[in-house]
């Protein structure tokens, strides 16, 4: 899949930040591709880039409109449609990471069609995956995983990415979410994949590989999520992690979208040393990720000191203050 650059972000009408994290995502890890962001009345999300009309992203040269929103269930709001086919109609590609297919929408495959523009499905993949198997393959793997979703896992595997080749180490951040492929180039949507074959699709997407070559996995969803658990399985599965990072933010006390109230670090490092052991007994904690963007740096710094204390690893805003510590430990953890 080759999706044109650079981008037009629709952000729709979301309601708030986290329902535009894909188009988010894109801006801050490809900032170069992202022109100008497209938003209707009522939209609360704002990258920061400049409002654009449809002529005026075109007249700076955008080739792709892409859809950088999420929601529940993936699903294209019916009053999106017409944004779409319009952009289609001023000579758009258009791309999105929702779980409905734009083609599968008539008057947007119409419109298309009589454009003779593209259609990309980022979360909807051409490949076949086998079941997982679990064998033991060589290469070193860091899977994120997270008390909850949407908490930085991504963002977590991409600082590592960044992070651990500055300090010399063969690494690479492997996408299992529409926003991590829209920014990496490769990778497969986990939550689209049939169930039997999810730990076999992150098999594919971090396969065998050199000795000291590191596989930064995306993580999804939670263990914990009454909603998502059994993606977040499954990736664990497939991921054969060696090391992992807890993700987690501070200010929630129920996970995002349900009832349930939030686990705490030490029940996610446990669970998730329990279930991970199945395909690498030897899986270990190597760091804790928190996203502290809703507080002060006083108050960030205390959170980030008391993790510290209480669970023996290094904590750290990725965004905020660098991944150092982790990489660090990831070092002393797992030496050449």
């Amino acid at each position: 899949m080759q999706i044109a650059t650079p981008y037009l972000m629709f952000l729709g009408d979301v309601p708030d930040r986290l329902a535009a994290k894909t188009a988010y995502g894109i801006n801050d890890w490809r900032p170069e591709w992202c022109v100008g962001q497209l938003r209707m009345e009522g939209c609360a999300a704002d990258l920061g880039i400049p409002d654009l009309t449809l002529e005026e992203a075109v007249a700076k040269g955008c080739k792709t409109m892409v859809v950088g929103v999420v929601n529940a269930g993936g699903v294209l709001p019916e009053h999106w449609v017409k944004e779409i086919v319009a952009a289609l109609n001023a000579g758009l590609d258009v791309a999105s990471g929702l779980h409905v297919r734009l083609g599968s929408i008539r008057t947007i495959a119409e419109a298309a069609e009589r454009n003779g523009r593209a259609l990309h499905d980022v979360r909807h993949t051409t490949e076949t995956f086998p079941t997982g198997k679990g064998t033991k393959r060589p290469g070193r793997r860091l899977l994120t995983v997270g008390t909850d979703c949407s908490v930085g896992k991504k963002y977590t595997a991409l600082a590592l990415e960044r992070g651990m080749r500055e300090r010399g180490f063969d690494a690479d951040f492997r996408a299992t979410g529409q926003t991590g492929v829209f920014i990496s180039g490769r990778g497969v949507a986990i939550d689209a994949v049939v169930a039997d074959f999810i730990s076999g699709a992150v098999e594919w997407v971090a396969p065998a590989a050199e000795p000291n070559h590191w596989d930064l996995i995306e993580g999804q969803g939670s263990l914990f999520h009454p909603s998502f658990a059994g993606v977040s399985l499954g990736l664990l599965h497939g991921a054969q992690a060696d090391a992992f990072v807890v993700c987690h933010e501070p200010t929630r006390s129920r996970m995002r979208g349900v009832e349930a109230g939030l686990p705490s670090i030490q029940e996610v490092i446990d669970l998730t040393v329990r279930c991970g052991a199945l395909t690498n007994p030897k899986i270990r904690p190597v760091g804790i990720a928190v996203n502290t963007q809703a507080l002060s740096e006083a108050e960030a710094r205390t959170v980030l000191r008391e993790a510290e204390t209480a669970h023996g690893l290094p904590a750290t805003d990725p965004v905020r203050f660098g991944v150092d510590g982790i990489v660090d430990r990831i070092a002393a953890e797992f030496p050449a």
